[in-house]
């Protein structure tokens, strides 16, 4: 009776409790994204951990035989055996590894938020954390020592790109809703939505701007149109839309000075850099996608093994002009270096597969769908896909969104239903 009761009371544990202690902990992930890489770090171990004992082999096989959840295993897989042909020591292809295993969580995701009603809990905390960010960033720039704080002007931890993009999102996210509430006649709700989400945006305009972001923000304009259903409205709702944006383009252009810079600033970089090889950003770009193309052009198909990159720029670079790196600055010279046109094809197969699931109405498919095209843009000018807090940001938006908006699939078809809490025993 003894062993019946424990036994009992453990698969009572993995059915109730554990569920809600995993989503809580993915929550929590969540929250500590826009501050601390060990802090995720941890949290995303200890959440695994506490999430692998409820998932059914059944679930887990149904997500990775699909696209979504299928194609970031394959690509991870294929990282895998990239470690075979790398020459280079062992060392140097695990630590090439790490960061494709890291997409594997998606189908895991998928599982835990097919079953889970608290997809937008995570999305919550995500916002509350990075408004707390926000705040932090407009308090710093009013202090006397402003310039020596943190990790530069406006920014307290981390980099101004990934402060940004973490702003983007979230400024998006409010705008969707504010849309939404408006059309429900709730215009207090939509009227504070609107003003938090330019805060964010202000703070990219006129505090520190990440010129990766400007190159999304324009985007995700387009495509909030798409995703409210203003195409579906009037032409004046069309016109009002984009003349909305255009207005608001012009004013930002001539009321920040630091926008204007950091824009027109690109070409100057450019040109120093061939004209006396001078060390900028977007010079330094530039040399590594010219040596990107080199390195591809030797082994194309396979590419030359997981955790080669830094020995390949090595080899390749030219020493007057310095252009050794560990990353090229673009996700798809990234892959193709180590895994070749093979591993870009699955990479781009993953990304259109993952913006398709999230053509759907609705918050939870628009969080998604910003998530992807937010990587899918920022990957051309950095590896984000494959860096530590982009990385868990795509993972994490994309199966937290995904597995949520595969419920709610589920609860609008007939006869199906959400995935059941936990696993039963035999």
């Amino acid at each position: 009776m003894t062993i019946a009761n424990t036994t009992t009371g453990i698969d009572e544990f993995r059915r109730d409790a554990l569920p809600r202690i995993a989503d809580g902990l993915a929550v929590a992930v969540a929250a500590s994204l826009p501050w601390s890489t060990s802090a995720t770090g941890i949290l995303a171990a200890v959440w695994l951990l506490a999430l692998l004992p409820t998932l059914s082999v059944e679930a887990l096989r149904r997500e990775v035989l699909s696209a979504p959840g299928g194609l970031p295993v394959l690509l991870a897989v294929f990282a895998v055996a990239g470690m075979a042909w790398a020459g280079v020591p062992v060392g140097e292809r695990f630590h090439g590894l790490e960061s494709f295993l890291r997409l594997t969580m998606i189908p895991v995701l998928f599982v835990q938020f097919r079953r889970s009603g608290h997809g937008l809990w995570v999305g919550a905390a995500f916002l509350a954390s990075a408004a707390v960010l926000l705040a932090c960033s407009y308090v710093m720039i009013n202090l006397p020592d402003a310039l020596t704080l943190g990790r530069g002007y406006g920014v307290p931890v981390k980099d101004d790109i990934i402060q940004s993009g973490i702003f983007t999102l979230c400024a998006f996210a409010l705008f969707h809703i504010a849309f939404t509430r408006w059309n429900a006649n709730q215009r207090g709700v939509a009227a504070i939505c609107l003003a938090v989400g330019l805060l964010f945006i202000a703070n990219m305009i006129y505090v520190v701007t990440s010129r990766t972001a400007l190159a999304v923000i324009p985007v995700l304009y387009v495509l909030l149109a798409f995703h409210c259903g203003l195409h579906r409205r009037s032409f004046t709702a069309i016109a009002a839309y984009v003349a909305i944006g255009v207005v608001a383009l012009g004013v930002v252009w001539a009321t920040s000075h630091h926008l204007r810079s950091r824009v027109t600033f690109v070409s100057r970089e450019i040109s120093d850099h061939a004209a006396t090889g001078a060390d900028t950003s977007s010079g330094a770009r530039l040399e590594f996608w010219k040596y990107s193309l080199r390195i591809v052009a030797e082994t194309p198909v396979i590419g030359h093994g997981t955790g080669t990159i830094a020995d390949e720029f090595r080899r390749h670079a030219d020493g007057s002009t310095g252009a050794t790196a560990s990353n090229p600055h673009n996700q798809i010279f990234t892959v193709a270096i180590q895994l070749g046109a093979l591993g870009v094809i699955i990479l781009l197969a993953m990304w259109a597969a993952h913006w398709l699931m999230f053509t759907p109405a609705g918050l939870p498919a628009w969080i998604g769908i910003m998530v992807v095209t937010q990587n899918i843009i920022s990957s051309q000018f950095n590896s984000h896909l494959l860096d530590f807090t982009q990385g868990w940001l795509y993972v994490f938006g994309v199966g937290v969104f995904g597995g949520t908006v595969m419920r709610q699939k589920a609860e609008r078809a007939p006869g199906e239903a959400p995935e059941p809490a936990a696993p039963s025993r035999p």
